[in-house]
């Protein structure tokens, strides 16, 4: 009889130390992350180094400017900004990416996101327009292509046409300076 008896006993214990073993388990796991040294705002891309999607999009009408084509990064160092006229952290990086424009030895090009051409328009009207070329993706298709998370995302492509860098989220002056302005100068220096 006291086998009975010890069979619930032990299970409610296990019952009762399950939960404590899992929070246990994911603590050291999260604890372990933590203490790695990992940025863990950057977010791997699987792109990186592959040959940048196959991408060929119209033109935003009314600027004058060519759509985003994958075939004119062939040779030279090029900036893939990936932009929305709804995005809010959009206008926060706007500012770093008209001092961007300055620099020309890269293209500085637009995906243009889910957005409406007019407002899109607007935007780039009130703000200033940086980029070179601007494609427009309504759908979001070709941003699926391109491994895109969320607005903003900014693309360097390397003479080669392969993916060199990928930057999540908007870029301040700081990230311009000490993470993608090495990462250009890398992909310059890079054979072509």
């Amino acid at each position: 009889m006291s086998t009975e008896t010890e069979a619930p006993a032990s299970r409610r214990r296990l019952f009762v130390l399950l939960p404590l073993l899992i929070f246990l388990g994911l603590a050291g796991l999260f604890l372990s992350q933590l203490l790695s040294g990992r940025d863990a705002s950057e977010i791997p891309s699987a792109l990186i180094g592959l040959p940048a999607p196959q991408t060929s999009l119209p033109p935003l009408e009314g600027t004058n400017l060519p759509g985003l084509d994958s075939k004119s990064f062939a040779g030279k160092v090029t900036l893939v900004n990936v932009f929305a006229s709804w995005c809010a952290p959009c206008r926060e990086e706007h500012p770093v990416l008209l001092a961007l424009s300055q620099d020309k030895r890269f293209t500085l090009a637009a995906l243009n996101y889910k957005d409406e051409p007019e407002n899109a328009r607007r935007f780039l009207g009130d703000l200033g327009n940086p980029f070179q070329a601007i494609g427009v993706d309504p759908a979001g298709r070709a941003a699926i292509d391109w491994g895109v998370y969320g607005v903003p995302e900014t693309f360097v492509i390397g003479k080669d046409g392969r993916i060199a860098y990928k930057h999540v989220g908007p870029l301040t002056p700081e990230s311009a300076r000490d993470l993608l302005l090495p990462q250009i100068d890398k992909a310059l220096a890079a054979p072509g």
